[in-house]
C-alpha cells in the first residue's frame, strides 16, 4: 500500500497582504469604472442635498428680514395746505431705506377745518400703522401738517408716541394770513383750515399751548417768494417766519436754507428729520 504525501504551501506575509489588499482575487473587468460611477453618483446626491440646504436658509433669512421689517417702528407723513403726499415722497423713500415702516397719508387740506383734518387724516394714519406693542409711532409733517398732529395730541392721548419733526410749521401762526386771509381768493385757495393760521391770540395753533412730547423743529430760512416775504419778519421761508416755527416745550431746532415750499425734499432737511427721529436730537455743527 502506496502512502500518499500532501505538502501545503503557505504563502509569504507578503503575498497574504497582496491578496487581501486585492479581495483575494484579480479585479473584474471595469471595476475601477463602476467606482467612479457609484462616486460620481453620490457627489451629485450630495451638491443637490447642499442646494436644498441653501434654499432653505435663504428662504429662512428672508422670513426674518420680513419679521424684522414689519416689526419696526413707524413713521407718519403729513403734508401741508394745497399739497399732496407725492410732495413727501423723497421723505418716504429715505426713511424706508433706514427700515421704518411708513405711512404717507394724504388728505384734503383745503376742504376742511383743522379739527376735522386731524381726526380723519391721523385716524387713517393709525390704522395703516398696524403697531404691535413696543413698537413706536413717529411723525414727520409739513407745514400745517404739525398743527394736525398738535391738535390730534391736545386732545387724544397716543401711548405708542416716539418723536415729532414739524418741517416748517406755523406753529405761531403766519403774518401772510393776517393780511390776505379775509380775501375771496385766499379762502378758495386755502380753504376752511388756511384761515385758521393766522397769529393772533385766537388763531388755533395760539390756542394749543405749549407740548409735552419730544419735537424737533426744523425751519426754512429761504424764500422764492418776495413778495410774500414783505409781510413776513426775517428770516423766513416765504409763507412762514422762523421765529413763528418755534412752539414752547419743543426739543431741539434747527435751521436749513430752504424754501417753504421745497424744504420737505431738501436733502439736509430729510437727514435732520430722520436724525431726529433716531436720536432725538439734530445734527449741530460744533466750532
Amino acid at each position: 500500500m502506496k502512502s500518499i504525501t500532501i505538502t501545503k504551501t503557505i504563502p509569504s506575509s507578503a503575498a497574504f497582504t497582496e491578496l487581501f489588499a486585492r479581495g483575494a482575487g484579480p479585479e473584474p473587468a471595469g471595476f475601477r469604472t463602476g467606482m467612479a460611477r457609484q462616486e460620481a453618483v453620490a457627489t451629485r446626491g450630495q451638491n443637490r442635498l447642499l442646494m436644498q440646504l441653501l434654499k432653505i436658509v435663504i428662504l429662512i433669512a428672508a422670513v426674518l428680514a420680513a419679521s424684522n421689517a414689519w416689526s419696526a417702528d413707524c413713521v407718519i407723513l403729513l403734508h401741508g395746505l394745497a399739497r399732496t403726499s407725492n410732495s413727501m415722497i423723497p421723505l418716504e423713500n429715505a426713511l424706508g431705506k433706514q427700515g421704518y415702516k411708513v405711512a404717507n397719508i394724504d388728505y384734503e387740506s383745503r376742504k376742511k377745518t383743522i379739527e376735522e383734518l386731524s381726526s380723519v387724516a391721523i385716524g387713517n394714519a393709525l390704522e395703516e400703522c398696524h403697531a404691535a406693542p413696543g413698537e413706536k409711532i413717529h411723525f414727520i409733517t409739513h407745514s400745517m401738517g404739525g398743527i394736525l398732529v398738535r391738535y390730534y395730541l391736545y386732545h387724544n392721548k397716543l401711548t405708542a408716541l416716539g418723536r415729532v419733526v414739524m418741517i416748517a410749521p406755523p406753529n405761531k401762526g403766519s403774518e401772510v394770513v393776517d393780511y390776505l386771509g379775509r380775501l375771496s381768493a385766499f379762502r378758495t385757495v386755502n380753504g376752511p383750515a388756511g384761515e385758521e393760521l393766522g397769529t393772533g391770540p385766537d388763531s388755533l395753533p395760539s390756542r394749543l399751548g405749549p407740548v409735552d412730547y419730544s419735537v424737533g423743529i426744523i425751519a426754512g430760512t429761504a424764500t422764492v417768494n418776495p413778495i410774500l416775504s414783505l409781510y413776513l419778519p426775517n428770516p423766513d421761508d416765504g409763507k412762514v417766519s422762523v421765529a413763528s416755527t418755534k412752539v414752547a416745550g419743543m426739543t431741539d431746532f434747527v435751521t436749513v436754507p430752504a424754501s417753504h415750499t421745497f424744504i420737505m425734499r431738501n436733502k439736509t432737511a430729510i437727514k435732520q428729520a430722520i436724525a431726529f427721529i433716531k436720536t432725538g436730537t439734530f445734527i449741530h455743527d460744533t466750532p
